[in-house]
C-alpha cells in the first residue's frame, strides 16, 4: 500500500510541510518546515527574517517563491540536503509525528501534490516525488537511531 499525503486536513497531513509543527534550527525557531525551507533559498538575512516571521506557512512559501531578493547561488545543489536537514529535525523534535511516520512500516510515501513534479508526484504521477523518498531517507534513519 502506498500512503499518499498532501494538505494538512486529510490523512497524513502531518507529513505536508505546512503542518503546524515548529522546529528549532540554526539557532531559530521556525513555526513550520516549510518556513525554514523557503528562508533559506536566500543569504539575504533580513528577507530569511521576514519569511521566518511570516504569519503562516503559505505567506512563507510566497515569499519564497518571490525573486524579488535573489536566490542563493547554490540552491539547486543544496535543496535536497535543506529539506531532509528540516524534515528530520519535526520528527525528531515531534515524538507523536516520530511515531507516526515509524508505523508508516516500509511503505511507499508519496506527496500527492499535483502541481509539483519535483517534490510531489505532479498530476500524472511522473513526479520526482523527492519529499516522500525523503520522508522514507528520515524513517529509516529514525528507526535505526
Amino acid at each position: 500500500m502506498t500512503i499518499y499525503f498532501y494538505t494538512t486536513s486529510q490523512a497524513y497531513g502531518e507529513f505536508s510541510n505546512f503542518a503546524p509543527f515548529g522546529i528549532e534550527l540554526d539557532g531559530q525557531w521556525w513555526k513550520t518546515t516549510e518556513h525554514y525551507f523557503q528562508a533559506q533559498k536566500f543569504l539575504d538575512r533580513n528577507y530569511q527574517e521576514k519569511i521566518r516571521q511570516a504569519i503562516d506557512p503559505k505567506t512563507a512559501a510566497n515569499l519564497g517563491r518571490s525573486r524579488s531578493v535573489p536566490l542563493r547561488e547554490d540552491w539547486e545543489e543544496i535543496k535536497d540536503d535543506v529539506m531532509r536537514k528540516a524534515v528530520l529535525q519535526k520528527f525528531q523534535t515531534h515524538h507523536q509525528l516520530k511515531l507516526l511516520l515509524i508505523a508508516t512500516g516500509d511503505e511507499e510515501i508519496v506527496e500527492n501534490a499535483p502541481g509539483d513534479y519535483y517534490w510531489g508526484c505532479g498530476a500524472d504521477g511522473s513526479g520526482k516525488n523527492m519529499l516522500g523518498k525523503i520522508l522514507q531517507e528520515v524513517r529509516t534513519q529514525i528507526q535505526t537511531d
